[in-house]
């Protein structure tokens, strides 16, 4: 077999450790099932990366930047500021196809014991709603809609997506997408003092 590009074969390796992550969780993942699905030893996975633990922070500091790659596209996009709000706060939900949250709950619960991990997803976290609260200032100087406090209501609504990704992801069936839709509307209308007409 050809011998990949350096940078090519990290990038599988540690796609195929989110995968992993998905599948067994992190006090599951094993570097052999790593290599296992990619076809290649156990030595060429720890040649790379050194430790598991070294492994597990690069796998999720890469899915980090892609997530906030897919933020930034969306944060280019011109529109009204609350129909970006909305743009945002879907792709942060726990129903978008994107959202990752198997992965981040998987991380938010290992970075409690793990200060590199936990700075990971704090960037990650805190890049997502200095966005919203950017959003809503925003919205709040073009007159879309009144909210004293952007930092505070940013915080209000990523905490209640958090909480619903909890369970709409790790207990399954206790809320459902349009439980999620409604329940985040609801609290936008009241976080930025929204009408009906604006609605």
């Amino acid at each position: 077999m050809k011998r990949k590009e350096v940078a090519v074969r990290r990038e599988e390796i540690l796609l195929a450790v989110l995968d992993q992550v998905r599948l067994r969780g992190i006090a599951g993942l094993r570097a052999a099932d790593v290599a296992q699905t990619l076809g290649v030893s156990t030595a060429l996975v720890f040649y790379h990366f050194g430790t598991l633990e070294r492994l597990i922070i690069e796998a999720f500091r890469h899915a980090a930047e892609r997530n906030l790659a897919v933020l930034r596209d969306e944060l280019a996009q011109s529109g009204p500021a609350g129909e970006r709000l909305r743009a945002v706060l879907l792709l942060y939900g726990p129903t978008s196809p994107t959202a990752g949250w198997h992965l981040w709950i998987e991380a938010g619960a290992a970075a409690m014991r793990d200060a590199e991990l936990r700075d990971v997803v704090q960037r990650l976290d805190l890049r997502w709603r200095d966005a919203v609260v950017s959003l809503i200032t925003e919205g709040v100087a073009a007159g879309e809609f009144r909210c004293p406090d952007p930092h505070g209501a940013a915080w209000r609504l990523t905490a209640l997506l958090d909480g619903l990704a909890v369970q709409f992801v790790a207990r399954e069936g206790t809320v459902t997408a349009g439980d999620c839709a409604r329940w985040v509307e609801q609290a936008l209308a009241h976080e930025l003092a929204l009408t009906a007409e604006v609605r």
